[in-house]
């Protein structure tokens, strides 16, 4: 366990950061501490005497000398007492906390809740381990290590993640029956609510109101960014816990109603979309400001003024993100435990529908403004854009592909590249010669228009014999649009496309998904970056990473926890998949 005793050995050295969870924090495979450049194992740079650090260089010296002891699990510790207890002869366990889906025959596969044994904790990113007859390398960061090491396997489910030794006795974790198991999972909700509030507490009056004194270091949009809505969602869940303990039963906390709780807040619950969408730029900033020592020792010195445990600042802002991933997990082993005859049966089912929603939310919401970004770049490699951005009016791409458009008044058919987006229909052409270069030629707006189907056959409007068309009838002007494709299936499935984009702009409304302006504006801006810094004008590479990754996978309902988005997630090794499929791309028709 590492504490400031070590400064004495190593002056002013950052502790490393481990991946394990310290107890009464929810927060589960977090990001390795931002290393500083300027610090060494030996101790201080000399360079760094000289920096404007002022009394944040003296206040941590302050407590380095000083006698606080701050105790507490966790730390670089941790991994080296799980390789001891592996090689004396121990078993370790660990619970998954995510799917670990693999194709690499040396990855070893599971399902959340699974119980891994570990064999192999040398490395911080990757473990061995088996279940049952199978063995491979998992993401540490996928899994949990058990309370109990001790329990058996078969009873690891009853134990409260953050109760203490006396709760377990007091509770009979032995027991078996269901009302206990729900006294277990309930007073895991309550403690687990507590620690939470402690944690948002400590970063609100630990950090943010330290940076607010320091107006030379911090401007407030810096603030916004490194914290984004915190203190929004600490008032949020301040609330939320009190409304917890007035449902909860102290004598008999199986009896607790607590699934009431989770529906009355599950709309003030959607704040956490634009905490988990402003995090990556939070990392950004905080790994550029590590790189100047007067950062690296204010943040260090604000942890250590409100006592909290060392973990970094990155580390502590992916709670959040974390946190509100876990309520379907807690709510889905809660309805396991009551009764279909308890009085909260119907509110904790209810809850658990209400949470996964608002795991979807936010999981949708965050990749569509990853799709902006992808969406610019697109826009900047058409040739000849006329008129306003594409993200002025749209944050999706619906579909795509290959049409004949039929125009009055010769009835003239041209082939033409259709994008659609939620709002409009943009029209490309591709060059003659280079096929993957497209033009812009026209757009339509889709608010105002009717999708006609047209049976194959002679059209009364163009006079003409067509096949496989359909028709976009504008209400307002009476204008009429034909397009024809080239198999009857590809009809059918710009009909569902034409569906699927009225039901996207619908449930944007309900929802009051939007993107800001400056949104828009940044991601523009880093198009033209791309594009000016020497981009071929060729589209056939991001055209088709583009829709590929449009087909982003159906999440399955009754695993809430895979909705865990991809940056609280390890990075997974590369593959080599695409590096030969891209070999391949010349030769595509």
């Amino acid at each position: 366990i590492t504490s400031p005793v070590a400064f004495d050995i190593l002056p002013l050295k950052l502790h490393s950061f481990s991946k394990s969870t310290p107890t009464g924090l929810d927060c589960v495979g977090c990001k390795r501490r931002i290393s500083a450049p300027v610090i060494t194992d030996g101790g201080l740079d000399k360079t760094a005497l000289t920096d404007d650090v002022g009394s944040e260089e003296d206040l941590y010296e302050d407590f380095r000398s000083s006698t606080h002891r701050y105790g507490h699990p966790g730390g670089g510790g941790e991994q080296l007492a799980i390789n001891e207890l592996i090689s004396d002869g121990s078993v370790v366990y660990a619970e998954a906390l995510w799917d670990h889906v693999t194709m690499d025959d040396q990855e070893l596969g599971f399902k959340a809740g699974d119980v891994i044994e570990v064999m192999d904790a040398t490395n911080k990113e990757w473990w061995w381990g088996r279940i049952l007859d199978s063995e491979g390398w998992f993401p540490a960061s996928f899994v949990r290590l058990r309370v109990n090491q001790d329990e058996p396997m078969e009873d690891y489910p009853l134990k409260v993640e953050g109760g203490r030794e006396e709760d377990s006795r007091r509770f009979g974790m032995g027991q078996t029956t269901k009302d206990q198991m729900r006294t277990n999972v309930i007073n895991e909700i309550i403690s687990t609510e507590r620690d939470y509030i402690k944690h948002l507490k400590d970063i609100c009056e630990g950090y943010i109101k330290q940076c607010r004194k320091r107006a030379d270091m911090f401007t407030e949009e810096q603030l916004k960014t490194i914290f984004g809505n915190i203190e929004d969602i600490y008032r949020c869940q301040k609330k939320f816990v009190k409304a917890l303990e007035k449902k909860f039963n102290k004598d008999h906390p199986h009896l607790s109603e607590v699934g009431s709780c989770f529906l009355e807040y599950q709309t003030e619950f959607q704040i956490y979309s634009e905490y988990c969408n402003n995090h990556p730029n939070a990392c950004l900033e905080l790994s550029r400001l590590a790189k100047v020592n007067k950062y690296v020792y204010f943040f260090e010195a604000c942890r250590l003024l409100q006592k909290m445990i060392d973990i970094s600042l990155d580390g502590f802002l992916l709670t959040p993100v974390q946190k509100i991933c876990k309520y379907p997990l807690q709510l889905a082993e809660l309805l396991k435990y009551t009764n279909p005859q308890h009085r909260d049966f119907k509110d904790v089912e209810a809850a658990l529908n209400a949470m996964k929603n608002v795991a979807r939310l936010i999981n949708e919401r965050k990749r569509r403004l990853e799709n902006i970004d992808k969406i610019a770049q697109w826009q900047s490699s058409i040739e000849d854009w006329e008129g306003e951005d594409v993200l002025v009016r749209s944050s999706e791409l619906i579909y795509s592909g290959e049409l004949a458009k039929i125009s009055h008044p010769q009835a003239k058919s041209q082939q033409r590249m259709f994008f659609l987006f939620d709002h409009q229909l943009v029209c490309c052409k591709k060059d003659l010669l280079r096929r993957d270069i497209l033009y812009y030629k026209s757009r339509i707006s889709m608010d105002d228009m009717e999708i006609l189907d047209v049976e194959d056959g002679k059209d009364k409007d163009f006079n003409i014999s067509v096949k496989n068309a359909f028709k976009l009838h504008c209400r307002d002007t009476e204008e009429v649009h034909l397009f024809c494709a080239k198999k009857p299936e590809q009809k059918q499935r710009w009909l569902k496309a034409f569906e699927n984009e009225r039901r996207q702009v619908q449930l944007d409304q309900e929802t009051g998904f939007s993107i800001t302006e400056v949104q828009k504006k940044q991601a523009m801006l880093n198009a033209s970056k791309q594009h000016h810094a020497g981009k071929p004008k060729a589209v056939t590479r991001p055209y088709y990473e583009f829709l590929l990754r449009q087909k982003h996978p159906t999440l399955p309902s009754t695993l809430p926890q895979q909705q865990v988005f991809m940056l609280a997630e390890p990075k997974r090794k590369p593959s080599n998949f695409w590096q030969n499929i891209s070999r391949l791309t010349p030769f595509r028709k």
